[in-house]
């Protein structure tokens, strides 16, 4: 099957009930999830990364996500379509926000279902360990004394000081 793009969201790819996406908006939880419900799923996980107040101590403002869409979607779709395939589940959908993201508000959702919950749990957090490894998203943290830091879209990695 040919990825293609969803006439409602122009900078998405799906394939084989797989859907990713990119957006400048709000996320919407209940949009994501409903595209992984399916009547042979017992189980439905969501991920939802959202911004945090704090880094080591300092207050964090907000993030802001840049990414070269056209690579970081083919990538999307790419790890989405290996964890269904891997973990036998009926439906992955991603979408990461990009832009400003606000202390609060999701970054990036990841919904994945399956006949049964612990492929499910395994999935969702291999699609988000994944996505954090491979995708062309970076990530710029700002913080309130009006330093910036750019940083590897992982878990405890670096940034670089660049303001």
């Amino acid at each position: 099957m040919m990825a293609s793009p969803d006439q409602n969201h122009p900078d998405s790819l799906s394939e084989d009930n797989c859907w990713v996406a990119l957006t400048s908006s709000p996320l919407e939880i209940q949009s994501v999830v409903d595209r992984v419900r399916s009547p042979q799923a017992g189980a439905i996980v969501l991920f939802a990364g959202t911004t945090r107040d704090s880094f080591e101590g300092k207050t964090v403002v907000d993030l802001r996500y840049e990414a070269y869409a056209p690579l970081a979607l083919r990538s999307m779709l790419d790890i989405a379509c290996k964890v269904k395939e891997r973990h036998g589940l009926k439906g992955v959908a991603m979408v990461h926000r990009l832009g400003v993201v606000p202390v609060g508000e999701e970054s990036i959702l990841i919904a994945v279902s399956s006949p049964h919950r612990q492929a499910a749990w395994r999935a969702g957090e291999e699609a988000l360990e994944e996505c954090k490894a491979r995708v062309e998203v970076w990530k710029r943290e700002e913080f309130a004394d009006g330093e910036g830091v750019w940083r590897a879209n992982r878990d405890g990695q670096a940034g670089e000081r660049v303001g």
